[in-house]
Order: C-alpha cells, then sequence, then structure tokens
C-alpha cells in the first residue's frame, strides 16, 4: 500500500508567516469550503483572519494539505465571553488528506498555541458530522445546532489545563 499524503509523524506543520503562506491559506480553505461544502465565499472571509494565527500542514512532499487558525486575545474574549480561552477555527484539511491522523495533529498544534499564549480553555464551532472527530479529542458539545455558512454546527469545548 503506498503511504499516504500526510501522516502526523511526516506532517510540517508551521505557524503561516509570509502573505505566500496566507494564500495558501486561503487556497485550502477556498477549496474545502466554498468548492466541496458550498459556503458562500462572501461567508468564509472575514476580518479575524487579519488578527488570527494561521497553521499550515505539508506533506512530505511539500504538498499543503491542511490547516486552522487560532483566535486568542481581544477577538476570543468578544466571541467566547470568557476569559483564557481562544478560538480555533477554520480548520480545513485536504481530501487527499483526511483519514491520515493530519487533522488531530493540527488540533493538537492549535491548542498549543493557545496554550503558548497562555490559554485555559479552547472552543470550536464544529459541523455537526464531525462532533465525533472533536469529541475523540476531548472537546464536549455545549447547547443548541445552529447554522453556520448554510451548515449544522455546535459550539464545543475543552480545558487546555493540565
Amino acid at each position: 500500500m503506498p503511504d499516504s499524503p500526510a501522516t502526523p509523524d511526516s506532517a510540517d506543520i508551521r505557524v503561516a508567516v509570509s502573505s505566500a503562506d496566507l494564500e495558501t491559506v486561503h487556497a485550502i480553505r477556498r477549496e474545502v469550503f466554498i468548492v466541496e461544502q458550498n459556503v458562500p465565499e462572501d461567508e468564509e472571509w472575514d476580518d479575524l483572519d487579519a488578527t488570527s494565527l494561521h497553521l499550515l500542514a505539508f506533506g512530505a512532499d511539500g504538498t499543503p494539505l491542511g490547516t486552522g487558525r487560532l483566535i486568542h486575545g481581544e477577538q476570543a474574549l468578544k466571541i467566547t465571553g470568557r476569559e483564557g480561552a481562544v478560538l480555533l477555527g477554520r480548520l480545513a484539511v485536504s481530501a487527499a488528506a483526511r483519514g491520515t491522523g493530519l487533522g488531530v495533529a493540527l488540533v493538537r498544534a492549535i491548542e498549543e498555541q493557545g496554550r503558548a499564549r497562555g490559554a485555559v480553555e479552547l472552543e470550536l464551532h464544529a459541523q455537526t458530522h464531525a462532533l465525533g472527530f472533536y469529541e475523540r479529542l476531548g472537546y464536549v458539545a455545549e447547547g443548541p445546532e445552529y447554522l453556520d455558512g448554510g451548515i449544522p454546527h455546535r459550539t464545543m469545548t475543552r480545558s487546555l489545563a493540565g
């Protein structure tokens, strides 16, 4: 069986720092959210992109395969309403890398970035079909289902303490 395009061991996950990195972030999100999931383009892009920390995951061959963002500081407080909370958002893994563990590796990397900023809790807004994925990572669903980008979601949280 050929190697997967990315595994947690072979993936290179790093902070997006350059304009080229941010273009790659947008390309992955465009493919996953706008093309595959039919999220309206004007709902995908928001002002939070400018103040968020973006992570990029690359396969062993350098192919960009995934991304996610960490909303922290005042922006996170405005959204979560809780001191010490950060928000994971826009987690997107290319179709070729799904089921390889790359999504788990990205979530864990974002959690580490949150801890590095003093966060004690991480909140995310999960598509309902992905609830099981996040539950396996220790997240707990809260509150009712709601629509975001025309897709059903639930808020989930996980302690980052310890």
